[in-house]
């Protein structure tokens, strides 16, 4: 999940072409989600958060700072579903358009290449590489 995370954010902080399998995206946000609830808890223990508010300094630090490479992952996961970056304004739809985004989140890829590049599932090396030392 680490190495997921890892390369998300730094190998491809703002990268907005290609795809992304449903793991690579769903292992960052998990892992995302993990480090913004740590942060959390240390701001309101430490008396950073902003009043009334739980969160404070740190977690918008870290918020501001993985923005784009969620940005950029959820574009690329749009792409292997075969729908264009600009389909991510869709979630400007009340109700409607958070639900309809999820459900693409959720989706399996389209199998072979499409319009945004290869099938990830079809290259398994980076995949075996991920965890290995040399």
């Amino acid at each position: 999940m680490i190495e997921w995370y890892k390369k998300v954010v730094f190998e491809n902080y703002a990268n907005f072409s290609g795809r992304a399998r449903r793991s690579e995206y769903w292992y960052y946000l998990l892992m995302n989600m993990i480090i913004l609830v740590l942060a959390t808890i240390i701001d309101s223990s430490t008396g950073m958060n902003f009043e009334p508010l739980p969160y404070g300094y740190l977690y918008v630090a870290y918020a501001l700072a993985t923005f784009l490479p969620g940005f950029a992952v959820a574009v690329r996961r749009l792409h292997d579903v075969g729908k264009s970056g600009w389909f991510f304004f869709i979630i400007l739809i009340p109700l409607i358009g958070s639900i309809w985004l999820l459900v693409l989140f959720c989706q399996e890829g389209d199998s072979g290449a499409n319009a945004y590049g290869s099938d990830p599932k079809s290259s398994f090396e980076e995949i075996n590489e991920i965890g290995q030392t040399e």
